[in-house]
């Protein structure tokens, strides 16, 4: 197989529910690799693997047979770039729920995080154009009467697994909501008592 940094697989056949991609996650973590497996809007199923090349021969083999339930029938394998993953996860689906609240004084940004909600004052309001870098403050205690101005499920991403992104200062997420889609980031730029962020849109389809 040679020297390969990264491979992106996409795995046609019958393999999205079947506890493939949960299959593929004890498979990548046991064999130390790095990456993220989701399923396709067309009921393929795409892994994106990076490790040693023998480790990474040994999941491609995995992949071609998937678990007990699935039936395989192609499989395509690209080489890529390296992403620097620090985790294997699965990716698109809800880590849990958020709200953005308009309050008197501007909005506040709220993240459930393993079944606590975080939260972030911001002044300007969240902005879908990547150009405008909202300035946000982390907040001790989240506002839970003001009204809601956006709401609904997110995702966690980014190369490090969460809550660790947010306590090394650089979380990626994606949120499904009305008003609020597609990619965002927080990066935070002075800590402290009450740290400050930047919240900014990331150039996606949305």
């Amino acid at each position: 197989m040679g020297a390969t940094p990264a491979i992106r697989v996409t795995v046609q056949g019958r393999v999205q529910g079947v506890g493939f991609r949960d299959a593929t996650v004890q498979r990548a973590r046991a064999l130390g690799l790095m990456g993220w497996v989701r399923n396709g809007e067309n009921g393929e199923l795409i892994v994106h693997a990076e490790g040693p090349d023998e480790r990474i021969a040994q999941l491609e083999a995995f992949l071609r047979e998937g678990p007990r339930a699935a039936q395989v029938k192609d499989i395509a394998v690209e080489r890529v770039k390296r992403e620097g993953h620090e985790q294997f996860a699965i990716r698109g689906v809800p880590a849990g729920r958020f709200v953005v609240r308009e309050l008197a004084r501007g909005f506040e940004l709220q993240l459930d995080v393993g079944g606590a909600m975080r939260a972030w004052a911001v002044p300007k309001g969240p902005s879908m154009d990547p150009a405008d870098k909202r300035f946000a403050i982390e907040l001790a205690t989240p506002d839970g009467t003001a009204d809601v101005w956006d709401h609904g499920l997110y995702e966690q991403g980014g190369r490090v697994p969460w809550p660790e992104a947010l306590d090394r200062g650089h979380a990626v997420f994606v949120l499904h909501g009305e008003r609020l889609r597609g990619g965002f980031a927080l990066q935070r730029t002075r800590p402290g008592p009450r740290p400050q962020w930047l919240l900014v849109k990331r150039r996606d389809a949305h």
